[in-house]
């Protein structure tokens, strides 16, 4: 017996709804692109490498932290934002942490951080010296398996959502009112990949407030910090300037 038309289409519907169901909005609804790429060309502008070695392995971006520098490794693009929403996929390559960063005018913004054995989602300290300290709105326990995982971070008005994987969790803050830039990877050790890379505009999701009553409250989900590897020490010591 051939199925009819319209079951036909039941079908196809329901194997698209099926496909995008990790796509399904959560924060932001993203719009406009304003930068792509998937990675897979030698570093070079618009991204600035200020730290680390920075090179094109396999396919993809790999970024490596030097002893020589005494600092983790870090690339940013110079784009200045707004709201928007920033997604790409990243492999651990025996580093000890990556993470998404974000500045602001002066100093650090937000960040995704994101261990072997741990995902954190943050405000930063804005100001390192003065009386201003990170707010961790989550720090989940994870055991991540070798290969690639999926990165997003959403941020529109005062509210960031940051998404690895299946672990999702928000926060809000006045600090992410103001302008946002220089998005940007970080690795401690050796080494990270990156692929995929896209930064889209965003706006308000309408069915946000639904949304938000499923995922945990910020600071509702705040693991213990994970200790150092053996032998990380000296990383681990210089957390701030990594970043």
């Amino acid at each position: 017996m051939r199925p009819t038309p319209l079951f036909s289409l039941v079908l196809v519907l329901a194997a698209t709804l099926g496909s995008h169901a990790e796509d399904q909005p959560l924060l932001a609804i993203p719009g406009k692109v304003i930068y792509e790429s998937k990675l897979d060309t030698a570093p070079g502008a618009p991204w600035k490498a200020a730290k680390g070695r920075w090179e094109l392995v396999d396919g993809v971006t790999r970024g490596s932290e030097l002893e020589a520098d005494k600092h983790g490794a870090v690339t940013r693009l110079p784009n200045k934002l707004q709201d928007f929403v920033v997604e790409y996929e990243f492999k651990f390559e025996g580093g000890r942490s990556t993470s998404l960063s974000i500045n602001a005018v002066k100093d650090h913004m937000a960040r995704i951080l994101i261990m072997p054995k741990s995902v954190t989602i943050q405000r930063d300290d804005n100001d390192h010296e003065g009386p201003d300290k990170a707010v961790v709105f989550a720090r989940f326990p994870t055991d991540l398996a070798p290969g690639w995982h999926k990165v997003r971070l959403e941020m529109v008005g005062d509210m960031m959502l940051g998404k690895v994987d299946d672990l999702v969790a928000w926060g809000a803050s006045d600090l992410f009112k103001t302008p946002k830039s220089s998005p940007g990877f970080t690795v401690a050790g050796q080494s990270v990949d990156f692929r995929n890379l896209t930064i889209r505009e965003a706006t308000l999701n309408p069915g946000w407030e639904d949304v938000k009553a499923t995922l945990p409250k910020p600071g509702e989900k705040v693991a213990p910090a994970s200790r150092p590897a053996k032998g990380a020490g000296k990383g681990a010591a210089r957390k701030k300037k990594t970043e």
